[in-house]
């Protein structure tokens, strides 16, 4: 117990706590090398809908293809309130700087209402051209003569069809031509003289009636693709901004930010887009290209691909919770080992974009070879190292492994998970870096899972307590470092699990105080992080940093409720979801009174590893804390009760347990 240790020691985890903290805020708080922005103004911008990256080619759009030839060039999210956006939604958003309609979004979305037009601040005319119908001369010589007055001057070209449509190689000839006919006017696509010049395709889709698509929704539509976005102001780069902080990728509210940049005006009041910036890149309209058709394939793939190699883990499963089965000591064996290795997927399918899975004949077969060929270099990793010897070994080793491979690659700037599975997907554009939701469950649950088997070797409270601090702090500080995890909700769930794990297993009788200070503990340290990201340059910071602008603005407030509302219709508005949290709660009650459920082998479990129910009480309150405090809460319940649902039957004692064991409790002769 911790009354046995000098006082030294005992504040040894709490010192090295608050000193890797600390490192987290300085690495917040470090400035960030941005691009030079461009001197010259946005002083042309062409809008069309439906126009992807796999339209663009030198036979059938030349002038698509020159321009994007001379342009920055990104792949564009055109996201809006509704299942699917549609161009008059991608209009307002190219003014008002928010996603969809003002006056038909929801009133939890945070859009202000009635729209403001953005553009308004520019101080500058602005003159509209619309050539989506029949275009005359006229009208081209309308768009010159405006840009000759010193005029900010918007474009609209026609819109493609559905992709299905066999119109839409004629549409696409004649937007080609539209573009074409705009820059002879302005003296040719190569002309030095050209101004600078926006080309973006505002939406997927364009229907005849869109009130028919518009419906409102708390995931948007992953059927429609990337749009095409082209800045002459980066020629030759690849167009990323902070909104995404992924090169090659950018959102169209990211469009008004860059028009206002651009003439040194500020929004009224706070808008989401970031301003355009240019990366470095060998061949960006080929990173466009895969950018969009990854995001484009990866849904459909991500299921036979994961799926196939999660079927051993349910062979295990089924063997290991099958009492005929479980007492065959090689099968239950094999089933230990297929449970074991079953989570690999996760990991291997946020690196799967290392490999141009997308690119094959046939995809998702590619896919599924990249995720198997990964899992089994890993599997060799967990059942032929020395902890095989013991029944906890292989599923410590694969927890530490999914736990270590997410955080690392949210570590090293989010560089792969764009294009795979469980990886955040930039058509969603929920989030297009970091730890998601579903991402800090994983690594919550795999990191507990890890400690739980690794007190089963460290039994002393000292190691106990200097392991949990240890890997509670890792998890801490990548989650929420603005360069790492950037997770807002994260440090609020993490502080209090790790703690309260580390109260328990030290011998300390948890009080309601410890329990409100870890809670504090936890709030404060994210504000902190996030003033501390606040105090870099405005395009470099992430949504941490804007949330103290929301705060200091009063919509802080609306923000919880606007994040409280979308749990709730996540939960409510999706059935398996909603099966899935109603088996949540029943799971988690379950997993903590084992002795009057009659469930023998975890009884067993808890009277031959005590620690073990420690961990669950721990993961417990983790899951229902990140629950609470997240806007995709369900998601993360999700994932953190499906890794236990792999690994818990693994470290489950086999054979005949004995009579039922009282479960253990935290005790200790020293008050906390």
């Amino acid at each position: 117990m911790l009354q046995d240790l000098p006082t030294p020691v005992r504040r040894t985890p709490l010192a090295v706590l608050l000193a890797l903290l600390f490192g987290a805020l300085l690495l917040a708080g470090a400035p960030t090398a941005s691009a030079d922005d461009p001197d010259d103004p946005v002083r042309l911008v062409i809008a069309t809908a439906g126009l992807g990256w796999e339209d663009i080619d030198p036979q059938v759009t030349p002038n698509l293809q020159c321009l994007a030839d001379r342009s920055g060039a990104g792949a564009m999210n055109t996201t809006s309130t509704s299942v699917i956006s549609t161009k008059r939604q991608g209009m307002e958003t190219l003014h008002t700087g928010y996603r969809g309609l003002a006056d038909e979004a929801p009133r939890t979305s945070g859009i202000p209402s009635p729209a403001q037009d953005q553009w308004e601040q520019l101080g500058v005319p602005v003159s509209a051209v619309d050539l989506s119908a029949s275009p005359t001369d006229s009208a081209y010589t309308q768009i010159a003569d405006a840009l000759a007055a010193g005029d900010l001057v918007q474009v609209t070209v026609p819109s493609l069809p559905d992709a299905d449509d066999p119109a839409r190689t004629q549409a696409l000839v004649a937007l080609d031509g539209a573009v074409g006919a705009i820059l002879d006017e302005l003296g040719g696509c190569e002309s030095a003289g050209l101004p600078r010049t926006l080309l973006v395709s505002v939406a997927a889709t364009d229907p005849e009636h869109p009130e028919s698509v518009e419906q409102p929704g708390a995931v948007a539509s992953r059927t429609a693709g990337l749009q095409v976005a082209l800045d002459t102001a980066f020629p030759g780069k690849a167009l990323t901004s902070g909104a995404t902080k992924q090169t090659g990728v950018v959102v169209l509210t990211d469009v008004l930010a860059t028009i206002l940049t651009s003439y040194d005006a500020a929004a009224d009041g706070l808008i989401p887009g970031q301003p355009f910036r240019g990366a470095d890149h060998d061949d960006p309209q080929q990173l466009a290209l895969d950018r969009s058709e990854a995001a484009a394939q990866v849904d459909a793939a991500t299921v036979p691909a994961l799926g196939s190699w999660f079927v051993l883990g349910v062979i295990g499963i089924v063997i290991l919770l099958v009492p005929p089965l479980a007492r065959r000591p090689r099968l239950a064996a094999v089933g230990r080992a297929l449970a074991a290795i079953a989570p690999l997927a996760l990991p291997v399918g946020m690196f799967a974009s290392l490999v141009p899975w997308w690119r094959a004949e046939h995809s998702t077969l590619a896919l599924t070879g990249v995720v198997w060929a990964g899992c089994a270099l890993l599997s060799v990793l967990v059942l032929a190292g020395p902890w095989r010897h013991h029944r906890l070994g292989p599923v410590g080793v694969s927890a530490a492994l999914v736990a270590l491979l997410i955080l690392g690659e949210s570590a090293t700037g989010s560089r792969f998970q764009l294009g795979s599975p469980l990886g955040t997907q930039p058509i969603s554009g929920g989030r297009f870096y970091g730890l998601s939701n579903h991402l800090f469950g994983m690594v919550l649950a795999a990191a507990l899972m890890a400690l739980l088997c690794l007190f089963a070797v460290v039994r002393t409270p000292r190691g106990r307590v200097m392991w949990t601090v240890a890997v509670g702090a890792l998890v801490a500080i990548v989650c929420v470092a603005p360069s790492m995890g950037a997770d807002f909700g994260s440090m609020l769930a993490t502080i209090p699990a790790f703690g309260l794990l580390a109260l328990l297993v030290s011998g300390i009788r948890p009080r309601l105080w410890h329990l409100l200070a870890l809670g504090a503990g936890g709030a404060v340290a994210v504000l902190g992080v996030s003033f501390l990201d606040w105090l870099r340059p405005a395009e470099d910071r992430t949504h941490l940093g804007r949330f103290i602008d929301e705060l200091l603005s009063g919509e802080v407030i609306s923000v919880v409720v606007r994040k409280l509302a979308q749990n709730v219709a996540m939960t409510t508005g999706y059935p398996a979801l909603a099966v899935v949290m109603v088996l949540a709660v029943l799971a988690s009650v379950a997993v903590l009174i084992p002795g009057q459920l009659r469930w023998r082998r975890l009884a067993a479990l808890d009277a031959e590893h005590p620690a073990s129910y420690w961990v669950r009480i721990a993961l417990v309150v983790g899951t229902w804390v990140g629950y609470a405090v997240n806007d995709t809460g369900p998601v993360l319940v999700a994932a953190m009760f499906g890794i236990w649902l792999c690994y818990l039957p693994a470290v489950l004692p086999t054979g005949s347990p004995r009579p039922l064991p009282r479960a253990p409790r935290a005790r200790c002769t020293r008050q906390g």
